[in-house]
């Protein structure tokens, strides 16, 4: 399973069926909840994303990658070069620190 939030959750359950148990605790997996309450949902969404997208829009893209860590963590390819090593890894390329690229 891809995306789990909790180590011992290996299934998706549903509503009918929200629940397990595993190793003594009591496990809810419903797959994406958030369409239940898609108004709330898009609030908090664009609440956590509107001032990343304000800081990219108020400084060049490079400092804003330079001053911001969680920026530059996302960063998997600038130009020929792959910036992310899982990335690289999986895929046989080349891994080229993020920084050194930007300079």
């Amino acid at each position: 399973m891809e995306g789990g939030s909790v180590e011992t959750i290996d299934r998706i359950t549903i509503h009918e069926n929200p629940y397990f148990i595993k190793y003594g605790v009591v496990h809810y997996s419903v797959a994406n909840i958030p369409r239940a309450v898609p108004r709330t949902s898009t609030f908090v969404l664009t609440n956590v994303t509107i001032p990343y997208a304000i800081d990219i829009a108020n400084k060049v893209y490079k400092k804003t990658l330079l001053e911001n860590k969680l920026f530059l963590n996302g960063l998997n390819i600038y130009y020929d070069n792959v910036t992310y090593k899982a990335v690289a890894d999986a895929h046989g390329f080349k891994y080229v620190e993020p920084v050194e690229v930007l300079k």
